[in-house]
């Protein structure tokens, strides 16, 4: 039986693809991948010139038809977002669900997630964590998605670009600024950044840094159901 093979990729420091990964993307007979470009310089850092098909968010439907072809002709078939763990605010779960139903393995290589290294490093001490990802880029749904967080009492995790976080942050503030948070920026990165303290404090923090031109980097943020003391 043929293998969809589902590869965790780094988020920034190449260091972090796993052996197990390595191994698998060198086997396979095709990289199924979310931008060809970008798990290009992957493949090129690692000497492997596998032949790659593009599955993003647009064309996952269509894409995933041409890969379950590939399977029943007996090819393996590995498939890798951008970074971090496909279908983890990334596409690649249509991919999964349709090759499991054609009757094809759904395997999965773990490695590297934005969710799971903040939650490691936040400090939170929640039992259970909601994993949001991106909110609406519409103010008001954004807001109202928010309130629902903060009023389910679980800890949350999302995801911001750096031109939208201070605006979610001044949102967070203004319904709750005494929730424990800590944001991630640029994570395994050069840059790498960690803002820990209470939904205000980082806001004023944001507020300084927006003023001076330093908000920069994707942001990944954990917000705790509990307040800070």
């Amino acid at each position: 039986m043929a293998v969809l093979y589902i590869i965790g990729t780094p988020i920034g420091n190449l260091g972090d693809l796993t052996l197990r990964a390595v191994e698998t993307l060198k086997s396979a007979d095709v990289v199924a991948c979310e931008d060809t470009r970008q798990t290009l310089k992957l493949l090129s850092h690692l000497g492997i010139s596998t032949k790659m098909l593009s599955c993003r968010a647009h064309n996952e439907p269509l894409a995933a038809g041409k890969i379950i072809a590939l399977l029943e002709q007996g090819k393996t078939v590995a498939y890798a977002s951008d970074a971090g763990t496909p279908a983890l605010s990334d596409p690649g779960a249509l991919l999964a669900r349709k090759a499991a139903e054609a009757g094809h393995s759904v395997i999965p290589i773990p490695g590297p997630s934005a969710f799971a290294c903040l939650v490691s490093a936040s400090g939170g001490m929640d039992k259970s964590v909601l994993f949001e990802g991106f909110l609406s880029p519409k103010a008001g749904r954004r807001r109202s998605r928010l309130k629902a967080l903060l009023d389910s009492g679980f800890g949350f995790v999302l995801y911001e670009s750096p031109h939208r976080v201070l605006k979610l942050f001044e949102d967070l503030a203004d319904l709750d600024s005494m929730r424990y948070v800590c944001a991630g920026r640029e994570m395994t990165k050069l840059h790498e950044e960690y803002l820990r303290g209470s939904v205000g404090e980082i806001c004023e923090i944001l507020r300084e840094k927006a003023e001076k031109g330093q908000i920069r980097g994707e942001f990944s943020v954990f917000v705790s159901s509990k307040k800070t003391n």
